[in-house]
């Protein structure tokens, strides 16, 4: 059974940010978090992966947020 690393973040991704507790619990441990959030057990190198994944994710989706922003303050 081959892992979709990129469904995993996208799942974890929609998960948290729906969640303020879970985001703060992953802020905190992400890897215990991401393991108990998808029940999933990996090695923690496959795991840090995933998590790389979900931060990098979440920082883009709030750059784009802003940018959205942004682009109503001059008419867009």
């Amino acid at each position: 059974m081959a892992i979709d690393v990129k469904e995993l973040i996208e799942k974890a991704v929609e998960l948290l940010t729906k969640d303020e507790n879970l985001m703060e619990s992953f802020k905190k441990e992400p890897i215990k978090t991401i393991e108990k959030l998808l029940n999933i057990d990996l090695p923690d190198e496959a795991l840090e992966s995933i998590v790389k994944g979900v931060k990098a994710k979440i920082d883009l989706d709030k750059v784009g947020d802003v940018l959205g922003k942004l682009g109503g303050l001059f008419g867009k």
